[in-house]
């Protein structure tokens, strides 16, 4: 699988992050086998998908609650959380913080970043 495969999944998982995308869906995409996109991903990007998906879910969602007046539940349907209280723990779980603390007093957080691939030459 190529590196521009792998970025193009990425992509794709960036573009539909608040849609639920799916390992089969994104397999689908680039048209791989979804075991092969599986283990190819978390080779490159270092992160099973699923984890990849939680950590740039709860990381936008960080961003939105500084960013935006939004309400936090709000925030936590946009990006697949079932209710206040699953995105609480998740939430404090990734960073340490409920989402109401961190948008109150503003810590230092480590947000997951979309990775940039590398091209070898």
């Amino acid at each position: 699988m190529s590196i521009q495969t792998i970025e193009t999944m990425v992509n794709w998982v960036e573009d539909n992050i608040t849609e639920d995308p799916t390992l089969g869906e994104m397999s689908n995409h680039v048209g791989y086998s979804s075991y092969y996109c599986s283990s190819q991903f978390h080779e490159v990007v270092g992160l099973s998908f699923k984890a990849y998906i939680n950590k740039r879910k709860l990381s936008q969602a960080a961003t939105e609650l500084v960013q935006t007046g939004d309400r936090i539940i709000d925030i936590a349907v946009k990006y697949g959380f079932s209710s206040h209280e699953a995105f609480t723990r998740a939430f404090a779980r990734e960073f340490g913080y409920s989402p109401s603390k961190y948008r109150r007093e503003l810590p230092t957080i480590s947000l997951y970043e979309k990775p940039i691939i590398r091209h070898s030459h």
